[in-house]
């Protein structure tokens, strides 16, 4: 059917550069004329695209692939506080905070920067704080087969900020606990308190 051809079409970056001219040019409306500093909006906004939302040409794959050695290590692994910036699917308005991420190595660990990579993987699409959460779980748990696996993201979003009930302050928590963080307390409980420390 044609419109099923219309909704599955993939634009093309001059058909995406001239969406973005039309938005502008609603939301002027009323001034009737474009500002001069408005004139090239379009194209730096489609530029600024390719980086806020780089995370679809970056596979998890990829990122964890390369491990070490974890030499008997089999303490819990935390990088935690690594801040990311996303942009909400349901109104394509911004959230940030920061992720903690933590595992337990069997056999292998991974490079620390990768975990951040993996952040900036899932952040950097149009996504909900939820199911980064769940994604950045399920990879680590699926590419480095740990013991156990924990997300722990708190954000603050903007469209609770300045539209709709316009809280200023509200932070947004999300978890996911995987292997021995979901089945044991005690590795809840001191991943938590390894969270805490120097806060």
């Amino acid at each position: 059917m044609v419109g099923d051809d219309k909704v599955n079409k993939i634009p093309n970056k001059e058909e995406a550069r001239e969406a973005i001219d039309i938005l502008v040019r609603y939301i002027e409306s009323i001034q009737g004329t474009l500002r001069e500093g408005l004139i090239d909006t379009p194209n730096r906004v489609i530029e600024s695209y390719e980086e806020i939302y780089s995370g679809y040409a970056v596979s998890s794959k990829e990122i964890l692939d390369s491990t070490f050695n974890a030499e008997g290590y089999d303490g819990i692994v935390l990088l935690k506080n690594i801040e990311f910036h996303s942009t909400c699917e349901h109104h394509m308005l911004p959230f940030s905070g920061c992720a903690h991420i933590a595992y337990i190595p069997v056999d292998n660990i991974v490079g620390i920067s990768k975990l951040a990579r993996l952040v900036e993987k899932h952040a950097k699409q149009l996504q909900n704080q939820e199911r980064i959460t769940k994604n950045i779980a399920f990879d680590l748990v699926q590419y480095l087969k740990p013991l156990g696996a924990a997300v722990i993201i708190e954000a603050s979003h903007g469209c609770m900020k300045c539209r709709g009930i316009k809280k200023q302050n509200s932070i947004m928590t999300t978890s996911a606990m995987k292997g021995v963080f979901f089945d044991k307390p005690e590795a809840r409980t001191e991943l938590m308190q390894l969270i805490s420390l120097n806060k």
